[in-house]
């Protein structure tokens, strides 16, 4: 008799999506997460009357329909997740507005109009969140150059997900911006960026702070070690990064898997005494602008609820060059480096800070190498024949929390397909 159904590895997103849908189904499923909360990469740190959304900071009015579909079913209401209404800035000698944006062909947004022209060019190709691999696999450096590269598509993709340009594919990047619609219309959740994952563990068995040393398939059922302790399952879901699922799983004998890679992704958030004024709500910083900031978040603009009445939060992400030297240091060291980096862009910020909250993810996002593109069909194809199953944004390349819910609706099916066999 084994003691679970299905045990799910890790309470970000994918796996309580996986956990709320089997458990919905009468199945015994129980979320085992290394951390003290629920959440993942869409963490959201409560301190002092500021909301702090640790990883993930918006969510869009379109492109997102299983996410949208698993918020009506919780009783999560458009109302609680209101319109940003703000826009997106690069910093080319000043902040340009207009980014990710109809406005920002039109204007320029920093951008040349051969450039604009070449980003169009770009567009009309086809793109697809759930397979990326059926376009190009070319990286973001080589399929653009110039005035594209350096000031619209690098900034970007290192502001928002930490890629490195030169190892990164351009085909997830290019799927999710032409599914999500303009800035403009981007939301964010009224409670915190973990408002999803607080209500599906609301309705899901979760221990935390409950890391798991090892998974073992034993076949027709797997064994899960955890705190000194074995546990016995008829199913695993790994819902954890590719590399974790390395380590803790080490018989996965998957290529795809070991070809996955993870950005690096270190942010200060900076508690400030006074809201510093910005018409735009992020400022993506290109390398040749700065190398030391990638983004600059004012989350106090995303929703009034953000940071106390006379307050400001803002958030500086390290560029994605530094981040692995910032990882190891002191937070009192990376509060300098990424403050005074940005006081040139931001003046009066080093004065108007009262407390800097640091934030680390080892395992940021999927970099969706063109070796993980190229073997990823494969992997996929093969998912649903043992004891072990996978979720998370790396089992479509595509950084992103719809593809996170994807990911467990479907790993979800999976094995209710494979009960049905037995």
């Amino acid at each position: 008799m084994t003691d679970l159904d299905v045990a799910v590895i890790g309470a970000g997103v994918a796996g309580l999506t996986t956990a709320f849908r089997l458990a919905s189904a009468g199945r015994r499923v129980r979320v085992f997460e290394a951390a003290d909360v629920v959440g993942g990469r869409m963490t959201t740190v409560r301190e002092d009357g500021f909301l702090i959304d640790t990883g993930a900071e918006q969510i869009p009015t379109t492109g997102y329909p299983q996410t949208w579909s698993l918020l009506g079913e919780l009783g999560i209401g458009r109302e609680q997740v209101p319109r940003i209404g703000r826009g997106i800035a690069l910093w080319r000698g000043r902040a340009r507005p207009g980014v990710a944006s109809t406005r920002g062909l039109l204007t320029g947004a920093g951008l040349s109009v051969r450039a604009r022209l070449e980003l169009l060019r770009l567009l009309r190709g086809r793109f697809d969140l759930e397979r990326p691999e059926d376009s190009t696999h070319a990286t973001v450096a080589q399929a653009c150059r110039g005035d594209l590269l350096d000031y619209l598509c690098q900034p970007v993709v290192s502001g928002f997900f930490g890629w490195d340009a030169s190892r990164s594919a351009i085909a997830p990047f290019l799927a999710l911006l032409t599914s999500i619609g303009p800035a403009s219309t981007w939301r964010t959740y009224r409670d915190g960026m973990d408002t999803l994952a607080r209500a599906l563990a609301e309705r899901v068995d979760v221990t935390t702070s409950a890391p798991v040393e090892r998974v073992v398939d034993d076949g027709s059922s797997a064994r899960i070690f955890v705190r000194g302790a074995e546990l016995s399952a008829r199913s695993v879901v790994l819902a954890v990064p590719a590399p974790v699922v390395r380590r803790v799983y080490p018989e996965h004998g998957s290529e795809f898997i070991d070809a996955c890679s993870f950005s690096v992704v270190v942010k200060a958030h900076l508690l400030l005494d006074r809201p510093l004024g910005r018409r735009d709500y992020v400022v993506v910083v290109p390398t040749a602008e700065n190398g030391t900031v990638a983004t600059i978040i004012f989350d106090h603009l995303k929703h009034p609820g953000r940071a106390p009445e006379n307050r400001g939060l803002v958030t500086v992400m390290a560029h994605p060059s530094v981040a692995a030297e910032l990882l190891g240091a002191p937070d009192a060291e990376v509060a300098a480096r990424l403050v005074d980096a940005a006081e040139r862009l931001v003046p009066g910020l080093r004065a108007a800070v009262g407390r800097v909250v640091v934030r680390r993810f080892r395992h940021a996002l999927p970099e969706a190498t063109p070796r993980a593109l190229a073997l990823r069909s494969g992997f996929e194809a093969g998912l649903g024949g043992g004891a072990v199953d996978y979720a998370g944004d790396w089992v479509y390349l595509s950084p992103c929390s719809e593809a996170a819910v994807r990911s467990g609706v479907r790993a979800a099916r999976r094995l209710a397909r494979k009960e049905e066999r037995v």
